[in-house]
């Protein structure tokens, strides 16, 4: 797959975000396959399922959010924000019809797209996406549990293989991110039943950052939803990627 490095300005938001685009399929009527990375990371991360994707014949764009990678930094990165960025990237790309994968961070921003713009979202896939409280819920504690050997071992050969995303990564983002987790957020719950998107949530286990409480109301609230669990701790994509690949490329390609 030939990946070029594009940018543009989204004018929703007036930032400018980067991201690589295989161009345009052969198909016809191919919905393009937009793929957000999680809070850290970049689009690199997507390179092995980019690839596969392509393969199929289906134009896919990998997104760096802003304050990661090549893409600007913001003064606020309020969750809304990341989502509006994507929103207005499609846009500004005038599609008509989308897919969206969303590992984590990418996963929640990619569900505000299809909540906010229902009409716009085909197949929605939301790997490992941290869960909004509603009032009431208790704060989860995932800080408790020690990562096993296999994320070590990703983390580290992660940083070593993509150094640009951990030194491009704005990490005045992380308060932000972690006040808004711990605070509830029923705005996101009360749209959640807009979602008209065939979804496909994954799970990565008691290792994951998902809570099944949580993970159960929003499957109630979503009128065509799937789960499949895993058992990788919160990068499916990265840890489990053959898993990964066997159980989205299929989703993204059903009629």
């Amino acid at each position: 797959m030939t990946v070029q490095l594009t940018e543009t300005t989204v004018t929703r938001s007036g930032h400018t975000i980067a991201y690589r685009d295989s161009g345009s399929s052969s198909g016809a009527h191919q919905v393009p396959v937009i793929l957000v990375h999680g809070m850290g990371g970049d689009s690199r991360t997507w390179d092995r399922f980019a690839r596969a994707v392509a393969a199929q014949d289906r134009r896919v764009l990998a997104v760096d959010l802003r304050g990661h990678g090549r893409s600007a930094r913001a003064e606020s990165y309020l969750f809304g924000e990341f989502g509006d960025d994507i929103l207005g990237l499609c846009e500004d790309l005038a599609f008509d019809q989308v897919d969206l994968v969303g590992h984590s961070l990418g996963g929640h921003a990619a569900s505000r797209v299809a909540q906010q713009r229902p009409d716009l979202v085909r197949r929605l896939v939301l790997e490992e996406a941290p869960l909004p409280l509603r009032p009431g819920d208790p704060i989860p504690n995932f800080g408790g549990r020690l990562p096993s050997l296999v994320e070590l071992w990703h983390a580290t050969t992660s940083m070593l293989r993509s150094p640009r995303a951990v030194w491009a990564f704005d990490r005045s983002m992380t308060a932000s991110a972690l006040t808004q987790f711990h605070e509830p957020d029923p705005s996101w719950w009360e749209r959640l039943p807009n979602i008209e998107a065939t979804t496909l949530i994954l799970r990565g286990g008691p290792a994951g950052m998902v809570d099944p409480v949580l993970l159960e109301a929003a499957v109630a609230a979503i009128r065509d939803c799937e789960v499949r669990s895993f058992t990788s701790g919160h990068s499916i994509h990265r840890d489990r990627y053959r898993d990964f690949e066997a159980a989205v490329l299929p989703f993204l390609n059903a009629r």
